[in-house]
């Protein structure tokens, strides 16, 4: 008779094949009753079931808490990430399992070719040759009677560690009598490269006790080891930091502090962490610098968003002779976009004999992010006119500029592109261009983004977040949110940004209710909002006049979710409040806010005001505004619209506006009454600045557009008030 657990196995087996997911989870919860969760052949079959389904939270869910894993395990979770098209994903937990075979290395490389990273599966690719062709080396070692000599025994380590099979590499190791410390030094370096920082860390404790000696590459390796991190300071009782100091400390012991190697590991450790003073100290007693030791410095002040060091760093590299190399002008590029230094940037780029892919990848990125969005697409044109192919970083660079452009006819040559080079497979390729696609807001327009929808479907790309985050985005900007929300409803893993642009898609169409409605769903499905998720409800409630419930979800962010509110949060509690009249509770806000020095704030203030006619307060926002932002003629207008008699408030505001040293608009009142409610003011223009000409000629167009201008040579005579 089968047993318990076999039975389940079998149905288990059956759910896979039929995609039966409904069916599956009764299992689970059965398999969770009967206590049967640690048999790990019951567990991977649940992961292979999740997996199938294309539901890889719970695939992941079930992996994470397994109390026991096997090579099998390893690979059903990868295959459920690789099926999914999460890459990078796939490629952490590639590094972090324990042995891969060639399922594991099989799975990797197919995923890579259809993302189209074809270099990298070459190199997972070498990985199967090199161990199957290592393994034959082994056997034949082995006979030979090889096994015990030392060198074939290190080669043996520095295979196995290459391909990722820690347990080869730990019986290898065990079996040698006396290692020594090119031995260690394999060691920690395989067994970093294999994502197992503790053990390598504990190799170097074992080298010290037994006494092997200890020499610049040993130290060079376990540097390497700290930089690396991923370990704590209950695993070892030494955080990075500290240890790499330590290890610092020793090399001075030893005299191996003018090793050159030696000395740009110090350099790598001190810069990852970003204890660029320390760095500064090793790099200022190095005798002889290499240009490894020059970008790592650069690198290191990216890093801290320092490009004004980087580019110091850079200038003296050059002084002292040595030539910049890629690798060189890669990290100041990203040190500059790091820092929203993009002159800079443009700078460096334009000083590079011949850019790389990589390079103008970094530029664009650098404008893109910028929100210069127009030279994004200048350089973006260069880039074609020198005969650089771009890559799916570059085309998404592209169309993130033309969606915020509004460009739906690059979009659409785009399009044509990705689809003959092959790139529309790409998930962020197909992001992007649903993005642009979503940004024309027309529903005719859609139809682009839906042939888009279509083919990712094709591709197997529906169940990415990514990409279903960016067609609800699509189809709730073009006015479809019925279809965004079935969409929303289908996809099988959520994230906070998918819910975000369910409930920000709900608030931007006007469906205040659904998206207040969909915010506590979220909560209760256990995602943790954040600020965006505040922004879209709180935009939401004030567009539906949902006032209570604004107020109720303003008080929670803090109180409940632990999350200091921001100037978005304050401006759309204001615009809530302030829509509503109720000006008490919006002066409440302003005087505690930590935000006063916002002029979008006190502009909404304003606009509220001019809805409902509050002049005292809308004085108090015009005076902050023009004390924040003299220069913003739209302030003026937006406060002349308010009601006739602040045209009084108006002016001796413009008269007071240029400040101390400043030329001034003076204001001088004809006492000369037309009738007993209705006054004629004079305004003659005195010494300027092209500031106040600015504003001068923007307020009497907008008095021009009321009908109460009327000009004389010399002078402006104005009908203003109605008191």
């Amino acid at each position: 008779m089968e047993s318990k657990s076999t039975y389940l196995a079998k149905l288990l087996q059956s759910c896979i094949a039929s995609k039966a997911l409904s069916s599956g989870k009764v299992l689970h919860a059965r398999i969770l009753r009967v206590g049967l969760f640690s048999d790990t052949f019951l567990s991977n079959n649940l992961v292979q079931l999740y997996s199938s389904c294309g539901d890889i939270v719970s695939a992941h869910q079930v992996f994470a808490k397994m109390p026991q894993r096997n090579i099998f395990s390893w690979n059903a979770i990868l295959a459920a990430y690789c099926k999914n098209r999460n890459l990078q994903d796939a490629c952490c937990l590639f590094l972090e399992m324990p042995e891969r075979n060639t399922i594991s290395l099989n799975t990797m490389i197919s995923t890579m070719l259809r993302a189209g990273y074809e270099r990298q599966a070459l190199e997972t690719y070498d990985l199967i040759m090199l161990q199957g062709c290592g393994r034959k080396n082994h056997g034949v070692a082995i006979k030979l009677g090889l096994d015990g000599n030392i060198y074939v025994v290190n080669a043996l380590l520095s295979m196995y560690a290459k391909c990722g099979l820690s347990g080869d590499v730990i019986r290898v190791f065990d079996d040698i009598d006396e290692p020594n410390e090119v031995t260690f030094t394999t060691m920690m370096g395989g067994l970093a490269q294999m994502n197992q920082v503790k053990e390598a860390l504990e190799m170097f404790r074992l080298m010290l006790q037994k006494g092997v000696h200890v020499d610049s590459v040993s130290l060079s390796s376990i540097l390497g080891v700290c930089a690396k991190g991923g370990f704590d300071e209950k695993d070892i009782g030494l955080c990075n930091q500290s240890h790499g100091k330590q290890v610092h400390t020793l090399s001075i012991k030893l005299g191996l502090e003018g090793d050159i190697h030696l000395s740009n590991s110090k350099l790598d450790i001190y810069s990852k962490i970003g204890d660029m003073d320390s760095a500064e100290k090793v790099f200022a007693n190095v005798s002889r610098h290499s240009v490894v030791s020059w970008n790592v410095m650069i690198a290191g002040y990216g890093n801290k968003c320092n490009s004004e060091k980087a580019v110091e760093y850079l200038q003296r590299m050059q002084c002292c002779g040595y030539e910049p190399d890629d690798v060189t002008y890669i990290n100041m590029l990203a040190a500059c976009v790091k820092s929203g230094d993009v002159k800079t940037g443009r700078d460096i780029f334009d000083s590079m004999p011949c850019p790389s892919l990589s390079s103008w990848n970094a530029i664009l990125s650098a404008y893109s992010q910028n929100a210069d969005h127009e030279e994004a697409l200048k350089m973006f044109r260069k880039m074609q006119f020198q005969y650089q192919l771009p890559d799916r970083t570059t085309l998404a660079v592209f169309l993130s500029s033309s969606a915020e452009l509004g460009l739906l006819e690059a979009g659409k040559q785009v399009h044509a592109a990705s689809q003959k080079f092959g790139f529309y497979e790409d998930e962020y390729v197909s992001s992007g261009l649903i993005n642009v696609y979503s940004k024309c807001g027309k529903m005719e327009c859609s139809k682009n983004g839906c042939q888009v929808h279509a083919q990712i479907i094709k591709d197997g790309y529906e169940d990415d977040i990514f990409v279903g985050s960016s067609l609800i985005e699509m189809y709730c900007k073009c006015g479809n949110v019925d279809q965004a929300r079935y969409f929303f409803d289908i996809m099988p893993s959520k994230n906070t940004v998918t819910w975000n642009e369910m409930i920000h898609g709900y608030a931007q169409n006007g469906y205040g209710d659904e998206a207040v409605s969909l915010y506590k769903d979220m909560i209760t499905s256990g995602e943790k909002p954040d600020d965006i998720t505040f922004v879209a409800v709180l935009t939401g409630c004030s567009h539906s006049a949902l006032i209570d419930e604004g107020v109720e979800i303003f008080n929670s962010i803090q109180q409940r979710f632990g999350v200091v509110p921001k100037s978005d949060h304050y401006t759309c509690i204001i615009d809530c409040l302030g829509r509503a009249g109720r000006f008490q509770e919006v002066e409440v806000i302003l005087d505690t806010m930590p935000c006063k020095d916002d002029p979008v704030v006190w502009e909404v203030v304003l606009s509220s005001c001019r809805i409902h006619t509050n002049l005292s307060l809308a004085k108090r926002a015009a005076e902050e505004l023009f004390r924040l932002d003299p220069l913003n003629s739209a302030s003026y207008v937006l406060l002349a619209n308010i009601s006739f008699p602040i045209w009084r408030l108006l002016f001796q505001l413009m008269c007071t506006s240029g400040g101390s040293g400043s030329s001034k608009l003076a204001l001088q009142a004809a006492s000369c009454p037309i009738n007993s409610n209705v006054h004629l003011w004079q305004l003659q223009k005195m010494k300027h600045t092209n500031f106040q000409v600015h504003v001068y000629d923007e307020v009497f167009v907008a008095l021009g557009l009321f009908g109460l201008e009327s000009m004389q040579e010399g002078t402006t005579n104005v009908v203003s008030a109605w008191e």
